[in-house]
C-alpha cells in the first residue's frame, strides 16, 4: 500500500480514498477522527476516563455472573438436593444442563452481536439470567430447575464474549491483556464475596422459604437491576460513549485504528468470515485447549461446596472455606496479567504456567491424605488458578482476530468448548464417589496436561507465521494513520492484511 501525498485537503484526503461500506459505523464520521489532533496529555485522559468507567462497570457485571454460577453449589449446602428429591446423577445434569444453554446461544448471540446495539443487548441480557435465577426459587422438582439451569445459561452466553469485543473496540491491542484482567477480577471478587453472601443468607432463619429459595431470590433481583444501569450507560461503541465529549470519543476511535482488528466493522454478518474462521489453526488450538481445561472448570464450579465438606469442615464453614479459592485466583491473575502486560510475548507462556500451577493443585487433592485437611484445601486453592486465563485468552481473540465478524465466531466456537467441557466435567464426579470424587479429580488433571500441549501449539503457531509473514512481506513499517485506518475498514481478516502479526 502506498502512502497517501499531501494534499491541500489534508487528512480528508486520505478518506476520500477509502471504500467504506455503508453499513459500517454509521456514526462515525471518518474525515473528523482523522481530522482531530491528538497528544499524549490527551490521550491519557481518554484513557483514564475509559478505565474509570468501563472496567468497574463491566467487572461489577461478571462478579454478579459468577456469584450466581457458584450459587447451585452453595444451595446444596441449604438442602436443595433433598427439598427437591434429587436422585443419583440429577444434580450432576443440573449443574450441566447450564452450558447446554450457554451453548445453545453461542451461535445466535455471535450474529446479534453484530446486528444489535452491543451495550443495550448486553444489558437486556443481563436482567434476563436474573430473572432466570430467581425462578430457580419456584422449582419443586428436578425437570422445572433443569428448565430454570438452561434459560439462565441463555441469559449469561452473551457476557464474556460480548466484553471482550468492547475491550477490543476501546483498547489498543498492547493494553486489553491489562483491562481483560481487570473486569475479569469481578469473578475472583464473586468467589470471595459469594462465600460471605451465602454464609449471611444461611444465617436467616424464616419458616415461610427455605433458605436456598431466599439466596436465588437475593441474587436474582440484584442482577436484573444491574442489567436496566447496563442497558443506560454501556456503550455500543466509542462513537456512542456518553462519559466522552464529542472530542474525546474521535480520539477514542483514533487510538485503536492500528489494531486492525475490524472492530469498527458492525452492522452486517458476513458468513465468508465464518468459513475463513473455521480454516483458521489458531481457533482450532484455542478451542481445544478451552474444551480440555474446563473439565476441571465444571466440576469444580459445581462440587466444590461438597468437596470441601469431605475435607471435614461445617456446611456453612465450608462457605466460608471457599473464600481462599477466590483470593488464589485474584493473586495469579494479577501476577500473570501484570506480566503479559509489560513484558512482551508472554501472554501464551502465562497461561501455561497458571495451568501447570492448576495441575500441582489436583495432584495435591489426588495424592495427600485425608488427614492432611490443609494440604488438600492448598490443593483446592490451586485447582481453580487456571481460571485467571480466561481473561488472556479473551485478549488473544481480541487482538491475534480481524475481522468482526471473523471475530465473534471464533469467540462463539470458544465458548462453545467452554460450555462442552462445563458438561462433561460433571459427569466425572461420580455420586457414588462423593464426597472425594476421586474420578473427577484425576479427569481434571487429565484436562489440564492437555490444554498445556494446545497452548504449546498455538504459541509454536504464532511463531510460525509471524516469521513466515516477515519473509514474504518484510517486517511491518510505520503506516499512516489513513492507511490504519483503511486496514481497519477494510472487512479483511488477519490472514488478508499483511501487515497483520499475531500477539505472543
Amino acid at each position: 500500500m502506498e502512502k497517501d501525498q499531501p494534499s491541500s485537503g489534508g487528512a480528508q484526503s486520505g478518506v476520500d480514498k477509502l471504500k467504506v461500506d455503508d453499513s459500517i459505523m454509521r456514526d462515525v464520521d471518518f474525515g473528523e477522527v482523522l481530522q482531530v489532533e491528538t497528544s499524549p496529555e490527551l490521550d491519557k485522559k481518554v484513557l483514564r476516563k475509559l478505565d474509570l468507567f468501563l472496567i468497574p462497570l463491566m467487572g461489577g457485571c461478571y462478579m454478579l455472573q459468577y456469584i450466581d454460577k457458584l450459587a447451585i453449589s452453595q444451595a446444596t449446602l441449604f438442602n436443595l438436593r433433598q427439598d427437591l428429591n434429587l436422585k443419583g446423577n440429577e444434580y450432576n445434569w443440573a449443574s450441566a444442563i447450564f452450558y447446554f444453554g450457554y451453548f445453545a446461544w453461542s451461535w445466535p448471540s455471535s450474529y446479534l452481536v453484530v446486528r444489535l446495539p452491543l451495550g443495550k443487548y448486553l444489558g437486556v441480557a443481563a436482567c434476563v439470567w436474573g430473572a432466570c435465577l430467581m425462578v430457580h426459587a419456584a422449582c419443586i422438582n428436578w425437570g422445572g430447575l433443569m428448565a430454570a439451569r438452561f434459560f439462565l445459561g441463555v441469559g449469561e452466553a452473551s457476557i464474556a464474549p460480548g466484553f471482550a469485543l468492547i475491550t477490543g473496540m476501546f483498547y489498543t491491542r498492547e493494553e486489553q491483556p491489562a483491562r481483560q484482567a481487570a473486569w475479569f477480577c469481578g469473578n475472583s471478587i464473586a468467589v470471595l464475596l459469594g462465600g460471605l453472601i451465602a454464609y449471611g443468607i444461611g444465617n436467616i432463619h424464616v419458616t415461610a422459604i427455605a433458605q436456598w429459595q431466599l439466596l436465588f431470590l437475593i441474587l436474582g433481583a440484584i442482577t436484573s437491576a444491574y442489567g436496566i444501569l447496563l442497558f443506560l450507560t454501556l456503550p455500543d461503541s466509542p462513537a456512542k460513549a456518553i462519559f466522552l465529549k464529542p472530542t474525546e470519543r474521535a480520539v477514542a476511535v483514533q487510538r485503536t485504528l492500528k489494531n486492525k482488528t475490524g472492530v469498527m466493522d458492525q452492522g452486517k454478518f458476513k458468513w465468508n468470515q465464518v468459513w475463513m474462521a473455521v480454516k483458521d489453526p489458531q481457533m482450532w488450538f484455542l478451542v481445544l485447549y478451552t474444551l480440555c481445561v474446563n473439565f476441571c472448570n465444571g466440576g469444580l464450579t459445581s462440587f466444590s461446596a461438597i468437596i470441601i465438606t469431605g475435607f471435614g469442615f461445617p456446611h456453612l464453614e465450608a462457605l466460608l472455606i471457599q473464600m481462599p479459592i477466590g483470593g488464589a485466583q485474584l493473586v495469579f491473575l494479577l501476577l500473570t496479567s501484570g506480566v503479559a502486560s509489560f513484558v512482551p510475548k508472554t501472554r501464551i507462556l502465562m497461561m501455561i504456567f497458571n495451568t501447570a500451577v492448576s495441575m500441582v493443585g489436583m495432584l495435591l487433592i489426588w495424592k495427600l491424605g485425608d488427614d492432611n485437611r490443609a494440604g488438600k484445601m492448598t490443593g483446592l486453592c490451586l485447582g481453580g488458578v487456571f481460571a485467571a486465563n480466561i481473561p488472556l485468552s479473551l485478549s488473544l481473540i481480541s487482538s491475534n482476530v480481524a475481522g468482526f465478524t471473523k471475530k465473534s465466531t471464533v469467540s462463539a466456537v470458544m465458548f462453545a468448548a467452554y460450555c462442552i467441557g462445563n458438561i462433561v466435567g460433571p459427569q466425572f464426579f461420580i455420586p457414588s464417589e462423593e464426597p472425594s470424587y476421586m474420578t473427577g479429580i484425576k479427569a481434571s488433571m487429565a484436562g489440564l496436561a492437555f490444554g498445556i500441549f494446545f497452548l504449546i501449539c498455538l504459541y509454536v503457531f504464532y511463531i510460525f507465521e509471524n516469521r513466515r509473514r516477515d519473509r514474504l512481506y518484510g517486517s511491518p513499517r510505520e503506516m499512516t494513520e489513513s492507511e490504519e485506518l483503511q486496514d481497519e475498514i477494510s472487512n479483511k481478516t488477519d490472514h488478508e492484511i499483511e501487515s497483520f502479526r499475531y500477539m505472543v
